[in-house]
């Protein structure tokens, strides 16, 4: 009876909580973000093909589309992004002449603020994709630097681990070798490769020599550090040594690496210099190791590691001992300050300043001296007076800097938004004494920024990052200038590029037409899958 009463009381108890909660008003609210936007009606079918499906600037061309007659006197249409002169409207197409400057890519149709996209159009122009090079498949990683042996093969290295999918048949790691139209060298012995990237390789006395970042080679997996010397069929060069041991023990041969030289971070660039080899990186120290001699810890297979501290920049003798000559204080027993910031340089190879070195980067002192990220050294290594910016330089970091020999310039790209106080912004041009070229004027990017650039032997220059327009134009992080800095007319009709450039590489193709080879770490270009390597034909206006 009790449980019964309980049970009612709560049921009672119940009721009167839901009671009101039935009874209350049902409030409405409005919906947060406004009603959407009606649809326009306007209907493209984006598989369809355009007519004529590509061409020149200039040419009209004409896509199906319905509902369009309602808006005919506010559209705009576009080419890859790039708006169009409107020929004709009808109820079932519309037809607009390609601009100047347009690229290839998705056409569009806008109405106020709502977009309707089209099919892709291919916009010709003096650049197209070479078909005859045969590396189709590419790198599955970046390629950071190319060499030409004399016999016409062709050296890769960087940070790949697959090139053309031959990978599948033997390792392949951060170099390889190539005939001149890509295709793949099996002959080459590198083994396992290195186990680190790879920024440079040079012929060297009848060998090669590597840099980067990596402390093994194919079977050799100490030892190193960030360079070696390979032999000419691409196998490690060692030497026997007899390592140390105790009297009683019996003496065997070891085998190490020949080039018994190497710095303790990366090497970035490496040259040959005077018949030496300049080095140049994030690095503090100099190593070698001895591998014959006692130490106090170990009795017997001994290897001593010996450090010199060199920052930056350093000259190996041929026999990868230290060059103490270049660079060095003996007072101190090491190298000059060097910058207060990271470094990038270029070696001047020929010319009135053969042996000179550009150094650029993010310092704003070198050697203890003023320097507004850019620098130039003489050919013993010390700061070259005839290189004065007459001012305070870059105000932020330059990228990357390439010279001209023909023109005598230097083209310069990076972060900074002034060079000498002038306004400029992620490009300009220096003249041979490092002050600013004036008549050159860069146009404004926007979307982002521009990485890469290089001034080819026609004056022209090459230019990639991840801008998305280039003075009002649409270019999607690829675009060529003339040498005053506008939009070269006819080079630009390429479409989305995506990546980083690490060389503009200017050459000919098997059968003599003008080109430009293209390496780096970039994944699509002109609205295609690429992988990281591809060539251009240039044809002839």
């Amino acid at each position: 009876m009790r449980i019964s009463i309980i049970r009612i009381v709560a049921i009672l108890a119940l009721t009167a909580m839901l009671f009101p909660a039935c009874t209350k008003e049902v409030q409405h609210f409005d919906e947060p973000y406004g009603e959407g936007k009606s649809p326009l009606g306007i209907k493209i079918n984006t598989t369809q093909v355009p007519v004529p499906e590509r061409g020149l600037p200039g040419i009209e061309v004409t896509i199906k589309a319905t509902g369009l007659l309602e808006y005919k006197d506010e559209l705009i249409f576009r080419f890859n992004g790039e708006e169009a002169i409107v020929k004709n409207v009808t109820d079932d197409e519309i037809t607009a002449i390609v601009p100047d400057y347009a690229s290839s890519g998705v056409t569009s149709i806008s109405v106020g603020d709502q977009v309707i996209f089209g099919p892709i159009f291919k916009v010709d122009g003096l650049l197209s994709v070479d078909p005859t090079f045969r590396a189709v498949n590419g790198s599955n990683g970046a390629i950071h630097y190319r060499y030409e042996t004399e016999d016409g093969k062709v050296f890769f290295v960087g940070g790949f681990t697959d090139y053309d999918n031959k990978a599948i048949i033997r390792p392949i790691n951060r170099i390889v070798r190539t005939f001149k139209d890509g295709t793949y060298d099996a002959s080459l012995r590198a083994g396992r490769g290195a186990n680190g990237h790879l920024n440079r390789i040079l012929p060297f006395q009848g060998k090669y020599l590597i840099a980067g970042f990596f402390n093994g080679y194919d079977q050799r997996t100490e030892n190193i550090s960030s360079l070696t010397m390979l032999n000419s069929n691409g196998s490690i060069d060692t030497m026997g040594i007899n390592t140390f041991r105790r009297p009683d023990q019996t003496d065997t041969i070891k085998y190490f690496p020949r080039f018994n030289g190497g710095v303790n971070g990366g090497i970035g660039q490496l040259y040959e210099h005077q018949g030496k080899i300049l080095i140049a990186g994030d690095f503090r120290y100099y190593i070698s190791r001895q591998y014959d001699k006692p130490n106090k810890y170990e009795t017997r297979d001994s290897v001593i590691l010996d450090s010199t501290e060199i920052r930056q920049i350093a000259r190996l003798n041929q026999d990868a001992t230290l060059d103490k000559t270049y660079r060095f204080d003996a007072s101190t027993n090491t190298g000059l300050p060097g910058g207060n910031g990271r470094i990038n340089t270029l070696l001047h190879t020929e010319g009135v300043h053969k042996d000179k070195l550009l150094v650029y980067g993010e310092f704003t002192t070198f050697d203890n001296t003023t320097a507004g990220r850019i620098t130039r050294l003489t050919a013993d290594g010390s700061i070259d007076p005839t290189f004065n910016v007459g001012g305070t330089g870059a105000d932020y970091r330059i990228n990357n800097v390439t010279y001209n020999p023909l023109t005598n310039k230097y083209l310069i790209v990076g972060n900074f938004k002034s060079y000498n106080g002038k306004a400029v912004a992620w490009l300009a041009l220096l003249n041979d004494d490092g002050t600013l070229d004036e008549t050159f004027k860069a146009g404004q990017v926007e979307g982002g920024g521009i990485n890469e650039a290089k001034q080819l032997s026609t004056g022209l220059i090459v230019a990639s990052g991840n801008f998305k327009t280039y003075e009002g134009v649409a270019r999607n992080g690829f675009m060529i200038l003339d040498s005053t800095g506008k939009l070269a007319p006819g080079y630009n009709s390429t479409g989305e590029f995506n990546g980083w450039l690490a060389d503009i590489i200017e050459m000919e193709t098997e059968d003599r037409r003008k080109a430009l080879l293209l390496i780096g770490g970039f994944n699509r270009f002109d609205g295609e899958p690429v992988n990281n390597i591809l060539r251009l034909v240039i044809n002839e206006q």
